[in-house]
């Protein structure tokens, strides 16, 4: 696959109970259900049953308006029920507006334009910091506001427009970050410490120290790994250690004090130990949500490699899609592209590495592997299952049972 992020899903199966398969299909300890539901009386244990704090925004206006509004109102009454209305316009908020207003406002807030947050990439839309959101004198101030308003989301179980990166994510939960969540932020930097690591640095060389020159607004700056970092020499001996060092100042490089800001504003609202039980996708799904999938839009929009359409694995695939519910099928698209959100044009549109990309499903491995995917290329790796139980049970694995999440 060359330089292509390859996704694919590693299994615990000693996690399946048990003796417990039956004719739907094998039950799971794991419950996304029950961890939601877990989430939810928290949330419902902290609410503030009694009043509610009305917020009065204009739709040209909605980012300013809310950040001078939301800033002002002490954490604790945030709690409350929310009370939303657009100036100018009458009705009363049932929670539609509430609604609407979380989606306006996460699309203002951050939309690029900004400078606050940025694509991950050419291709990858997912949102991360803006090392140089430090041209904003208020940039620290808007950073806890923007957690607060996520927090929120989660705490009124809304919605926002726009989704972050995973590894972003998996900062937020406090889980460790590894050189494989580089890939789909950064491809160049991921390939030169795998090189780094594949080859012998000393017998190049190439002289690397641990310091690392980056550049923001056209301003060269060099980072030292370490105190002294300059004039310390990588060698065979020491280069685990240079590359763990550079993996975790990729992901924090000239973003520290405005991740510090979002999660001081985050935990106003909502405890970091209240999404214990998650992990990264699950926390993106809460967050934007499950979309009602247009199966035939789906299906229509698909393309086949060494499979023909008619092929009874196909069928069965396709039967598969129809039963499971839209929080499974969101979880099957995320396995397979890396998000659980489609373009507004629908799959259609879904794009890759490359452009525009179908959703593909290719025949590979025997019948006892397990499904894999490539999510540059939106790819799904489909064995040659010889029965629909078999088929289920295996890609039930990928979207329900995963321990974690490799790339290759």
């Amino acid at each position: 696959l060359g330089v292509c992020q390859r996704n694919h899903k590693q299994w615990n199966q000693r996690r399946v109970r048990a003796g417990s398969a039956t004719s739907s299909g094998i039950q799971y300890e794991r419950s996304y259900r029950w961890k939601f539901g877990q989430f939810r009386h928290l949330c419902g244990r902290a609410s503030l049953p009694t009043g509610h704090i009305k917020i009065s925004v204009s739709r040209n206006s909605v980012f300013e308006d809310s950040f001078s509004q939301i800033l002002n109102i002490p954490p604790q009454d945030l709690k409350r029920r929310l009370f939303i209305s657009f100036k100018g316009e009458e009705g009363l908020d049932y929670g539609g507006l509430a609604r609407e207003w979380f989606f306006l406002l996460s699309h203002e807030m951050l939309n690029p334009m900004y400078c606050l947050f940025e694509y991950a990439s050419k291709n990858n839309y997912s949102l991360q910091i803006n090392p140089a959101s430090y041209i904003n004198p208020h940039h620290l101030t808007y950073f806890k506001f923007v957690g607060r308003i996520i927090a929120l989301a989660l705490f009124h179980n809304k919605y926002i427009d726009k989704g972050f990166t995973l590894p972003f994510y998996k900062r937020i939960l406090d889980k460790p970050l590894t050189m494989l969540d580089l890939k789909s932020v950064d491809e160049d930097f991921y390939n030169s410490l795998k090189w780094v690591k594949e080859n012998d640095v000393e017998e190049c060389g190439l002289e690397l120290t641990f310091a690392h020159e980056f550049e923001v607004l056209g301003e060269v700056k060099t980072h030292e790994l370490k105190p002294g970092g300059e004039d310390i020499l990588v060698t065979e001996e020491n280069k685990e250690e240079y590359v763990n060092l550079m993996v975790s100042w990729r992901f924090t490089r000239g973003v520290e004090e405005q991740f510090k800001s979002f999660l001081e504003g985050f935990n106003e609202i909502v405890p970091i130990q209240w999404l214990q039980y998650f992990d990264e996708r699950e926390l993106e799904l809460i967050l934007v949500g499950i979309q009602d999938f247009d199966v035939q839009d789906w299906q229509t929009h698909t393309q086949y490699r060494t499979y023909r359409r008619t092929d009874k694995q196909i069928q069965w695939f396709w039967a598969f899609v129809n039963e499971i519910s839209d929080e499974q099928r969101s979880r099957l698209l995320q396995f397979v592209t890396g998000t659980c959100r489609l373009p507004i044009g629908g799959f259609s549109e879904l794009m890759g590495s490359n452009g525009a990309q179908k959703f593909t499903i290719e025949k590979v491995g025997k019948e006892n592997w397990l499904p894999r995917s490539h999510t540059c290329f939106n790819r799904l790796d489909l064995p040659p299952y010889r029965s629909y139980e078999q088929l289920k049970q295996k890609l039930l694995l990928a979207i329900e049972e995963t321990e974690g999440f490799g790339q290759e």
